[in-house]
């Protein structure tokens, strides 16, 4: 301004001020800066904030690298998420020219209330509090940020890689199915090693017992050292009855058990760092191979357990069926399980994006999976390979043109485990929270002998 409204002396000190009424062209520098909070040396006035000179951006620290080899995830590119180091240079060793603004592009709609009331709600608040005189940031439609340097967003995935190799990962199959279909072999194949029971037939003078036994067995399993408890879940008796009323009973009932003990361990006031889980991820159904149709039992196991578990069904020592045999009876298989509304995993309803759709539709189309398992291994073309052998041949286990185990393995461990995990977690178990809780008005903290016991 030419004449500045302000009083000839100054209240603080009340001594006059005869420079207060000069006019603007006879200012000092040091008095330009008084008025003009962003006034600069080499500027002769107040340069707008869109013109004036962005501040340099500095490069990535020299010692900063890359992820390790080992890592997994490739390094990605700029903005949000890029470069690949572990540190970023502190905020004095931006150079950053007195009063200039530089322009934040923020690609969300808040950043929230960061160092100094950073960026904040709507790009309307404060630049900083703490530092500098900043004008409002503007929000970016687009799908990335402007930064001014390397900051080390990229190496979230590294920190979370090595967190999870220290505590390692639980992993709980069942497997359901009258006996005979080839459970116990079809699980040590997937593994590659003897993680399940013995044996799974009767001795002759044993007897069948009248009920479903339920039988568990955890192994830890080490590979590229990634560390994974395996809990493999037998169901010896099942369908062996003559009258199989309500034989899913006993199985209903273990899944829920194994949901209400995390239940517990949620509610309780000292919760444990890690709470153990025992929960079904997934639940593997043996198909009889007959060639004609689903059994009754069958169509009703999977249509009352399919909203408490993942449901995969398999159609069991698949070699004793033709390859036109197989194909019409894996189509009238998928025909039935429509018609009955049986929905097995992964439902079409968790399909977060087009991209998860295309996958998992060629997944259902494929299902169910006719498999063969066997942990003996043969000498094929100088190869030592996993096999049955017949009078005619040697059925390859991990050929896909003899049998879709490969296709079951890929899918179950190598695609989609974590997934079936989630799945568990926040559609099975949110589900039978939400109705425990509504039907008892919710849960009361449980004392610590009653946790020492469930523990037990």
């Amino acid at each position: 301004p030419r004449n500045l409204l302000a009083p000839k002396s100054d209240p603080a000190t009340s001594q006059e001020c005869p420079w207060m009424y000069k006019e603007s062209g006879s200012y000092s520098v040091n008095e330009k800066k008084y008025f003009y909070p962003f006034y600069s040396a080499d500027m002769s006035d107040v340069v707008p904030p869109e013109v004036r000179p962005k501040p340099a951006v500095p490069a990535k620290p020299p010692n900063v690298g890359a992820p390790s080899p080992s890592s997994p995830f490739p390094p990605q590119g700029p903005g949000i998420g890029g470069g690949g180091g572990v540190s970023a240079p502190p905020p004095s060793a931006i150079p950053v020219p007195i009063g200039s603004h530089v322009p934040v592009h923020i690609s969300s709609h808040s950043v929230g209330h960061g160092v100094g009331h950073g960026v904040g709600h709507g790009g309307s608040h404060s630049a900083a509090h703490n530092g500098g005189h900043a004008h409002s940031g503007s929000l970016s439609s687009g799908g990335g940020s402007t930064l001014l340097g390397y900051i080390g967003i990229d190496t979230i995935i590294e920190q979370m890689r090595k967190k999870t190799m220290k505590t390692g990962f639980d992993f709980n199959i069942m497997v359901v199915g009258h006996s005979g279909l080839g459970k116990s072999t079809l699980v040590n194949t997937l593994f590659k090693s003897q993680v399940s029971r013995r044996s799974a037939g009767w001795a002759r003078d044993e007897k069948i017992p009248k009920t479903i036994e339920i039988k568990a067995v955890s192994h830890v399993l080490e590979e590229g050292g990634v560390k994974m408890k395996l809990t493999v879940v037998d169901t010896p008796g099942f369908g062996d009855q003559i009258n199989n009323d309500n034989c899913w009973e006993p199985i209903s009932k273990y899944i829920n058990e194994q949901y209400e003990k995390f239940l517990k361990e949620e509610v309780n006031i000292t919760r444990k760092k890690r709470i153990p889980d025992t929960r079904v991820h997934c639940c593997l159904y043996f198909i009889s191979p007959t060639g004609h149709s689903l059994r009754q039992l069958d169509v009703e196991f999977m249509k009352r357990l399919s909203h408490s578990v993942n449901i995969i069904p398999v159609i069991a020592k698949s070699d004793t069926m033709t390859i036109e045999e197989r194909q019409e009876f894996k189509q009238r298989v998928r025909k039935e399980l429509e018609m009955g509304g049986i929905e097995f995993y992964p439902q079409k309803e968790f399909d977060e994006d087009m991209e998860d759709k295309s996958d998992n539709d060629k997944i259902r189309e494929a299902m169910p999976f006719a498999v063969v398992g066997s942990d003996k291994e043969y000498q094929v073309n100088g190869k030592r390979v996993l096999g049955r052998k017949t009078a005619w041949g040697i059925v390859e286990v991990e050929n896909p043109n003899h049998c879709e185990f490969a296709l079951l393995r890929d899918f179950l461990i190598r695609s989609h485990l974590q997934d079936l995990k989630e799945v568990t977690h926040n559609i099975h178990y949110e589900t039978y929270r939400a109705k425990r809780l509504n039907e008892n008005g919710g849960l009361h903290p449980i004392s610590t002998n009653d946790t020492q016991e469930s523990n037990l």
